[in-house]
């Protein structure tokens, strides 16, 4: 694996490539990342053209078994975060596969 994109990063980016401030491109930044989370909290789907779809989903509870005992064990209803990527984003992922 390699290197991990950060808060940081992003922000150095928009730093370099905008020509904020560093401190504006740290708001523009947590301000996008906010409305992102804000929208999927409140049940929203958050499409990025050229990037991919995230989706809030509804789990209904089940019952799972402890691997290591076999015990049964109820698993409660909850919501996860589902990411879809774009046509665009998972061809270039995989053209970067064979180089």
């Amino acid at each position: 694996m390699g290197k991990t994109l950060t808060r940081m990063d992003l922000c150095d980016a928009v730093h370099r490539e905008v020509g904020l401030s560093r401190n504006e491109s740290a708001e523009l930044v947590e301000s996008v990342l906010d409305l992102v989370s804000d929208s999927l909290v409140a049940g929203e789907t958050v499409k990025i053209s050229s990037f991919g779809t995230f989706s809030v989903r509804e789990k209904a509870a089940r019952v799972g078994r402890n691997p290591k005992t076999g015990e049964e064990v109820p698993i409660h209803p909850r919501r996860v975060l589902s990411f879809r990527p774009s046509h665009l984003m998972r061809d270039r992922i995989a053209a970067g596969n064979r180089a």
